[in-house]
């Protein structure tokens, strides 16, 4: 896949630098390349729910936020993409110590980008486990002039 800026990058770090809830959770760029993204979570207590396990609400939030960027990996600049359907199947209970998300980009397009998220949650053994498996759908929208 082609990114339509070349400086995509640019808006990738941006992306994650200027959302707040995102830099609040944790959670971290690995790496990116057009139509693809990687994140880790490091996992502590306020990411979990009542019974120990990591939060619905966390794990969402996760596949969305990786498979948006591996869309904005794609625009042009002075566009920006919002989440306008997720599908999320929450595969198993996720318990450990970090979050491994991988997305990309299944058919990008001028106006809707469909991607694909998967998230693993890995523990101190080191055994991952595919918790979650997430379809999301992104709307391409110019910026503000």
């Amino acid at each position: 896949m082609k990114p339509r800026n070349p400086d995509y990058q640019a808006e990738i770090n941006r992306v994650f630098k200027q959302a707040p809830f995102i830099a609040d959770i944790g959670l971290e760029l690995v790496e990116v390349s057009p139509g693809r993204c990687s994140t880790l979570l490091i996992l502590e207590k306020r990411h979990q729910q009542q019974d120990g396990f990591v939060h619905a609400g966390v794990l969402t939030t996760v596949a969305d936020h990786t498979a948006g960027t591996a869309g904005a990996s794609l625009i042009a600049a002075g566009q920006y993409v919002l989440s306008t359907d997720i599908k999320v199947c929450l595969m198993r209970a996720a318990r450990g110590d970090r979050l491994h998300c991988r997305a990309r980009v299944l058919k990008s397009g001028r106006r809707l980008i469909f991607t694909e998220s998967e998230v693993f949650c890995e523990d101190e053994r080191q055994e991952q486990a595919l918790v979650v498996k997430a379809m999301v759908t992104l709307a391409v929208v110019a910026g503000a002039t």
